[in-house]
């Protein structure tokens, strides 16, 4: 799916697939806001002193920032495709014990709640693989888990209100 500001070539390549021309400006503006995005979970985590940051939220900032109209960029599959997947990583790692199999068992877990409850959002599918490798406690479930994607949230809103009028989230159909 192609950004909403991607203009279509008009052409297709070699093997036949469209091709998109993405302007600059949306280029920046995608840049800017992850840049924003991220350097201000990181003062919250300066600041206080507390794990904000997860790895997966790089990749959420590429789809708040860069694909904003998509619906894996919408608040309700953010929160909840974060919230369900590292619930699902926490419980297999507590009930399971760490190793591989509970690990992929917990991704596998994972993907089937998001779609079950329709918040899927893709860099959430590696909230279990980070949790089996640094086997947090349950306090991982709220921060840097919960509190860090609502932060995320809420500096998207912010930042599209001002970038685009109000252009975000996107109207659930």
């Amino acid at each position: 799916m192609a950004s909403p500001s991607a203009v279509s070539a008009g052409a297709n390549g070699a093997n036949g697939a469209t091709t998109w021309r993405v302007q600059a400006s949306s280029i920046l503006l995608a840049g800017l806001g992850a840049f924003v995005g991220l350097a201000l979970v990181g003062l919250l985590a300066h600041k206080t002193a507390q794990p904000w940051i997860l790895g997966s939220f790089g990749a959420t900032c590429v789809l708040l920032f860069g694909f904003p109209a998509s619906p894996f960029s919408q608040p309700r599959n953010i929160l909840g495709g974060h919230v369900l997947t590292s619930l699902a990583g926490l419980v297999c790692l507590h009930l399971l014990g760490p190793g591989y199999v509970p690990m992929a068992l917990a991704a596998a877990c994972a993907l089937m709640l998001m779609m079950l409850t329709r918040t899927v959002h893709p860099p959430a599918g590696s909230n279990p693989v980070i949790i089996f490798m640094a086997q947090p406690g349950w306090s991982f479930l709220v921060l840097p888990t919960l509190l860090g994607a609502a932060a995320l949230v809420l500096i998207g809103w912010s930042y599209w209100a001002v970038v685009k009028r109000g252009s975000w989230p996107v109207p659930r159909k």
